[in-house]
C-alpha cells in the first residue's frame, strides 16, 4: 500500500529559523551590551567609589591620640604627667557572647569583680563599635599569655595607652582637677563645639579644675595612620602616618611647696585657703580640705571609693575655696570701715561709746557686742583692732543697704572673681531687690545691722575674701586672679605667658586706705585680736580675724562652743597680707567649725606667710600676755 507523500515548505521553515536566530542573536547582543555597560559603569564610572571601598577593606584609618600636656607648678615641679601601659580591650560589636568571652579571658588575665562592674558601666555609656578596656595596666607576663592565645578571642586586643598620673595625689586636687572617661554629656558638648573629629580614639577628657578649663590646650591635635590589614583585620604594615601634635604644657602660678606647707598646717581641720600675689593676681596656694585623690577617677572610680567620697560628712569633693559660701563675719569690717570713710559717714576722729550692745531707734531689741559690757570709747581705728560689733551696727545703720551694696561690691563681693577655672559661685552681697525677688519681703533695718558685721544674708567664698584682701593690699587696684602662668606650645615650642588682666583702680582716697591698713597691722600687734599671729614676726602682717555663726543663737544667750555639737560651732576666718609695707602675698583662710579666727585660722596664716617670705616653717606662735580674741560676732 502506498503512503501519502509529506509536503514540507522548506523555504518557510528556513525563514522562521533565521528569524528566531536573529532574535536570539539580538537578545544575546543586547545582553552583552547591557553587561558591557554595567562593567563600564562599575569599572570606569564608579571606579573611585569601589576602589575606595576596596581600599577601606584593606586599609584602616587609625587615629593616633596625642600626648596630653603636662601640668607643672611655678617652680617646674610636675603636678600631672602621662605614662604608657598595656590595656586589654574588647570591641562589643565583634563579640557574640560577652560573658563567655570575659570568663575565657579571666583564665589568662587577672580580671576582678570591680573590673567587670566598670566594664559593664562603660558598656552602657559607650558606643557599640568602640573598644573598651576590661583590664588596664597589664604586666609583661599577662601580655605574653594573651598574645599566645589571641586567636581564640576575635574582637579582643591589647593596646598601648597613655595614662594620666597625679604624683602629688590630693595636693591641689581641686585646683588641678582630673580627667575621666568621655560620657554622653561630653560627646554632646564636643559635637556642639565641632571638636568631635579631634577626639577620635580618645577616651578621656578634663573634668574639673585646670584639666577641664584648659582642655583644648592640654589635649593637642589627633594624628592618624593608614594601616594595611589582612582578612582577619590584623595590621600588616603602616602605609602612611600623620603624627599627632602633643598637648601644650601648662605652668601654674601655684607653689606646690607652699601648698604642702598650707595643707599640713590645716592638720585635721576642714576648710579652705587661697593665697594671691596682690601685684599680679597669681594664685600662690589653693587649698580645699579635705581633698581627694584624682588618680581614682582616671579609669572610672570604683563604687566603694565613690561611696566613701560622695557620702563622707566631710564632703571632700566639695571645692570649698571656689564654691563654698560662708558668712564673712568680722573680716567684712575693714571694707565697711572704708565705706564709712569714703561715703562721709565716718571720720577718723569720730567716736562712739560702746555699752556692749546697739539698739535701733524706737526698738527695744538689743544687738549684742561680742564683749559683755562693751569696749568703752571706740573710734574707727580701734573698731578694727578690737573688732567692735557695736561700732559696725551703728555704721551699717547710718550707711543703709544701698550704700553697702554699691560700695563693697567694688571689692568683688557678691560676684565671680573671674578666675580661670570653671564652677565658681557668686557668694551673696544682699540688697533690697535681691530680698524682694528671693523672699518677696521688704528690707528691714535689722537686715542692715546683721550685714554690717558680715552676718545675716552675707555669703562669700574664700576666693572672694582673698581677692578682696588683695585689692586692699594693692591700694585699691583690682587684678583678676588666675591659676595658669604660661603655656608651652608643643607645636612651635614657644612659651606664651598668659596676659595679665587689665588692672582697674578704684576711686579711693589714699588717706582712708592708709587708716584702714594701719588698723589691720595693729590687729596682729599686742592688743589686737590676732596678736599671736604677729608675735615675733620679722615683718609686719596686716590682718583681720573673723568668726561666723553656723547656727543662730538668741541675743540674750552667751555662745559657749562646748555646749554646741562640733559641726554647729562657729567658723573661724582670717584675712591677711604681708609684708604690710610691700605686700607680696594676700590670703584668706576659713576653718569650718574652728571657732575663733585669731586662735585657729590666724596661726595657719602665719605658717604660710613665714614659709613664703622666709622659706621656713616656724614653731607655733605663743600668744603674748594680754592677747584678746573675739568671743562671737
Amino acid at each position: 500500500m502506498n503512503r501519502p507523500t509529506e509536503l514540507r515548505n522548506t523555504q518557510r521553515e528556513l525563514y522562521y529559523f533565521r528569524w528566531r536566530l536573529g532574535i536570539a542573536a539580538a537578545g544575546a547582543v543586547l545582553l552583552f551590551t547591557l553587561l558591557a555597560g554595567r562593567f563600564f559603569f562599575l569599572q570606569v564610572t564608579q571606579y573611585e567609589y569601589f576602589h575606595t571601598l576596596a581600599e577601606n577593606n584593606r586599609i584602616s584609618i587609625v587615629p593616633v591620640v596625642p600626648n596630653r600636656g603636662l601640668i607643672l607648678d611655678r617652680n617646674g615641679i610636675v603636678l600631672a604627667h602621662n605614662y604608657s601601659a598595656y590595656t586589654l580591650e574588647i570591641t562589643p560589636s565583634k563579640i557574640q557572647d560577652m560573658e563567655a568571652t570575659i570568663n575565657g579571658l579571666a583564665t589568662l588575665v587577672d580580671i576582678q569583680q570591680r573590673d567587670r562592674k566598670r566594664f559593664r558601666r562603660l558598656l552602657e555609656e559607650s558606643r557599640n563599635f568602640e573598644s573598651l578596656p576590661i583590664r588596664a595596666r597589664l604586666n609583661d607576663i599577662e601580655v605574653a599569655r594573651f598574645a599566645a592565645n589571641r586567636f581564640r578571642f576575635p574582637g579582643v586586643d591589647i593596646k598601648a595607652r597613655l595614662f594620666r598620673h597625679y604624683p602629688k595625689g590630693e595636693l591641689a586636687s581641686h585646683a588641678i582637677g582630673h580627667i575621666g572617661r568621655i560620657n554622653e554629656a561630653d560627646l554632646d558638648q564636643l559635637e556642639a563645639s565641632e571638636d568631635m573629629a579631634n577626639y577620635r580614639g580618645s577616651d578621656h577628657i578634663g573634668k574639673l579644675g585646670v584639666e577641664q578649663s584648659y582642655e583644648k590646650q592640654l589635649h593637642g591635635v589627633t594624628g592618624f595612620e593608614q594601616v594595611e590589614t589582612d582578612a582577619g583585620g590584623h595590621a600588616i604594615r603602616t602605609l602612611s602616618r600623620r603624627a599627632p601634635v602633643s598637648g601644650s604644657d601648662l605652668t601654674l602660678t601655684l607653689d606646690s611647696r607652699l601648698q604642702e606647707v598650707a595643707d599640713k598646717a590645716f592638720e585635721q581641720y576642714r576648710g579652705a585657703l587661697v593665697a594671691i600675689d596682690p601685684k599680679n593676681g597669681e594664685v600662690l596656694a589653693f587649698i580645699s580640705k579635705p581633698g581627694f585623690d584624682p588618680n581614682l577617677f582616671i579609669d572610672g572610680i570604683d563604687p566603694t571609693s565613690w561611696d566613701a567620697l560622695n557620702n563622707s560628712p566631710d564632703k571632700p569633693l566639695n571645692n570649698r575655696a571656689l564654691r563654698g559660701q560662708y558668712p564673712p563675719g568680722s573680716t567684712f569690717k575693714p571694707f565697711m570701715a572704708l565705706a564709712g570713710l569714703e561715703l562721709g559717714k565716718r571720720t577718723p576722729s569720730y567716736t562712739i561709746s560702746d555699752p556692749g550692745f546697739f539698739t535701733l531707734p524706737g526698738n527695744s531689741h538689743h544687738y549684742r557686742d561680742w564683749k559683755t559690757g562693751g569696749h568703752g570709747t571706740v573710734d574707727l581705728y580701734k573698731s578694727i583692732v578690737i573688732s567692735c560689733d557695736t561700732y559696725y551696727y551703728r555704721l551699717a545703720n547710718d550707711l543703709g543697704p544701698d550704700n553697702i551694696f554699691n560700695f563693697i561690691g567694688q571689692f568683688g563681693f557678691g560676684k565671680k572673681t573671674g578666675i580661670d577655672i570653671e564652677g565658681e559661685t557668686t557668694g551673696l552681697l544682699p540688697s533690697r531687690e535681691w530680698k524682694m525677688k528671693r523672699y518677696h519681703q521688704k528690707w528691714y533695718a535689722g537686715d542692715t545691722i546683721s550685714v554690717g558685721i558680715g552676718q545675716g544674708y552675707n555669703l562669700a567664698t574664700p576666693l572672694q575674701l582673698a581677692f578682696a584682701t588683695a585689692i586692699l593690699a594693692n591700694n585699691g587696684t583690682v587684678i583678676r586672679p588666675h591659676l595658669v602662668r604660661s603655656i608651652l606650645d608643643a607645636g612651635t615650642n614657644q612659651v606664651r605667658t598668659m596676659p595679665a588682666a587689665k588692672p582697674v583702680a578704684l576711686a579711693l582716697k589714699p588717706e582712708n586706705l592708709e587708716l584702714v591698713k594701719k588698723a589691720m597691722i595693729a590687729v596682729t600687734q599686742p592688743g589686737g585680736t590676732a596678736a599671736r599671729v604677729g608675735a615675733g614676726a620679722p615683718y609686719l602682717i596686716a590682718g583681720k580675724t573673723g568668726t561666723a555663726q553656723v547656727i543662730a543663737i538668741k541675743q540674750t544667750e552667751k555662745y559657749v562652743a562646748s555646749r554646741v555639737s562640733e559641726r554647729n560651732r562657729d567658723h573661724a576666718l582670717f584675712i591677711a597680707y604681708a609684708p604690710a609695707d610691700d605686700p607680696k602675698i594676700a590670703l584668706a583662710i576659713l576653718v569650718e567649725n574652728g571657732g575663733h579666727g585669731g586662735s585657729v585660722a590666724g596661726p595657719i596664716a602665719r605658717v604660710v606667710i613665714d614659709y613664703f617670705l622666709l622659706g621656713k616653717v616656724p614653731p607655733p606662735p605663743v600668744p603674748p600676755v594680754g592677747a584678746i580674741e573675739e568671743e562671737h560676732d
